[in-house]
């Protein structure tokens, strides 16, 4: 069997029945609805339905398929759980849900006063709505029924602006809040997401023994969850994770385009390619599904699903949001800009139809391709583009965390990204021994394992980007990385002219090489007086 890292998605959790506790009494093999349970709960065991049950270890607001998924994960590890929607038919088709896949300890209700008082206290309760108002809006309901000591749990994509406002906005009110970015997608929600929680460590605390169970589990690195730091830490570290995976998917993406477009690899082909690369340093979860997709037929009509899927696409901002944070920090993320600029590409379908009609031609080079070669040389332009994407990142994060004094620990954050993310990836247990190695390290470019991976590899990084220049083929992801890395490793570049034309129009001053000092130059009186 080929190595796999799909499976992580499901954290190693165990299917199977929960075992009965002291804190619910079960009287009857039928599971309690909805409206058995709209009734409040105290402290003492009190008849439910025909239960006997007490207080729940935490709640979750918030029931589209990620809440539903991540509300099963919690009770299938043996966590009661309440849960709330504002559709009710959500809650119903949960508890329906916890029903059919194993009597899980879930309970579900109609209203937030029963929903909240279902609790134990220091009451924790989740949320997973859409970022934004529905998430003030979710707040001011629950806060309404929470007391002194509660906590709120934001687990969706939210701007950790946002999150910090909301955390001193809670403390005011004696609450503790935490944002908590969540990867993994449904799959991961359901049996065990790569979980960022940040915020109010007191409320981490209330509620890590369900997150280290919850969490994806790695066999060699342990649950995929820590707690990332203060304030909004944990959605910003979550938004970044979402811009390496924009890169990680431009990058896939682009090494498809050159081994269909110049290499003419069939989709059998390109399944088989991505499948053996699965098995070495691209081993990843994006590299697997790639090679899944290739081997899907299209059950409307003749052909492989792949091609009939319309080439425009979506996103949910948290890719912009890391481009326009790299650029508040000052921090170059070129890879990750393309990726973002190649989505806004695609979306603009009707435009490049028109003017593929205007630039009609033959972009082929006409050089013979030898395709067994074209294929390693490709596989080696991702992986030293990936380093570049990743490396671009960790950068952002970095600086970030001096910025607010957050002490982030990036060598734990590629911990646990190693299971149950959409980016999870062998390759990340390489970032995490370069980070502790050096925890300072400025560039994981300059890390010795993959500065030497990075020079083994730029021969057939030049010979990739070139071809596809060639041949027309649009590489603006492996091309940005390329240039990242040529002008990391110079030690002079054109700026100075960039300078000196800066000082010439605008005065702005320079600096120079041989003495100390910023200066300005009359450039233009200079110049036209030897005219």
């Amino acid at each position: 069997m080929p190595r796999t890292l799909f499976n992580q998605a499901r954290g190693g959790a165990r299917r199977g029945r929960w075992s009965l506790s002291n804190r619910i009494r079960k009287t009857n093999t039928r599971l309690p609805s909805s409206l058995d349970q709209r009734r409040r709960i105290s402290s003492h065991p009190r008849q439910a339905g025909r239960y006997e049950m007490a207080l729940t270890r935490i709640g979750l607001a918030g029931l589209a398929v990620m809440g539903q998924n991540l509300a099963l994960n919690i009770a299938e590890k043996g966590f009661p759980i309440s849960v709330y929607n504002r559709t009710t038919s959500k809650v119903d088709e949960t508890v329906q849900r916890a029903k059919l896949e194993g009597n899980l300890p879930l309970y579900g209700f109609h209203d937030p006063a029963s929903f909240v008082n279902s609790i134990q206290k220091p009451r924790v309760v989740i949320m997973l709505v859409k970022a934004g108002a529905p998430v003030d809006q979710t707040i001011a309901t629950l806060a309404a029924h929470l007391e002194q000591g509660d906590c709120i749990v934001d687990g969706g994509n939210e701007w950790y602006e946002n999150t910090e406002r909301r955390e001193k906005a809670m403390e005011e009110r004696g609450l503790l809040y935490l944002g908590m970015g969540v990867s993994g997608g449904e799959e991961g929600a359901r049996h065990g997401p790569s979980m960022m929680p940040g915020g109010s460590l007191e409320a981490y605390q209330y509620i890590e023994d369900i997150l280290l169970k919850v969490s994806a589990q790695v066999p060699d690195s342990g649950p995929c969850v820590t707690y990332i730091g203060k304030g909004g830490s944990g959605n910003f570290v979550k938004m970044v994770h979402n811009g390496i995976e924009y890169g990680d998917m431009q990058l896939i993406a682009e090494a498809y385009d050159v081994l269909k477009s110049v290499g003419k690899l069939t989709n059998g082909e390109l399944q088989q390619v991505f499948a053996e690369w699965n098995k070495g340093e691209l081993l990843s979860f994006l590299v697997e599904i790639t090679a899944d997709i290739f081997s899907i037929k299209d059950d409307q009509g003749e052909g492989y699903l792949v091609d009939k899927v319309l080439d425009k696409t979506g996103m949910k901002g948290t890719g912009k949001w890391t481009v326009q944070q790299a650029a508040e920090l000052s921090v170059a993320a070129p890879t990750i800009e393309a990726s973002l600029d190649s989505r806004f590409l695609s979306g603009l379908k009707d435009e490049r139809v028109a003017a593929s009609k205007i630039f009609q031609g033959d972009y082929s080079s006409g050089e013979t391709v030898d395709k067994a070669q074209l294929i390693e040389d490709v596989r080696k332009a991702l992986y030293a583009s990936k380093i570049c994407s990743y490396a671009q990142g960790m950068n952002i994060i970095k600086a970030k965390s001096t910025e607010k004094g957050w002490g982030l620990n990036l060598g734990e954050l590629a911990r646990i990204w190693k299971g149950g993310c959409i980016i999870r990836a062998s390759f990340l247990d390489r970032i995490k021994k370069a980070y502790d190695r050096n925890g300072e390290l400025a560039n994981l470019l300059i890390d010795p394992e993959f500065a030497q991976e990075i020079m083994d590899r730029q021969a057939a990084w030049r010979r990739v980007v070139c071809l596809a220049i060639n041949n027309g083929v649009s590489t603006p992801g492996m091309s940005a990385s390329l240039a990242y890395f040529d002008s990391y490793r110079r030690d002079r570049l054109p700026a100075n002219l960039v300078q000196a034309q800066r000082d010439y129009f605008g005065a702005h001053t320079y600096e120079r090489v041989d003495m100390p000092g910023s200066f300005h130059t009359e450039w233009y009186k200079i110049a036209n007086s030897k005219i």
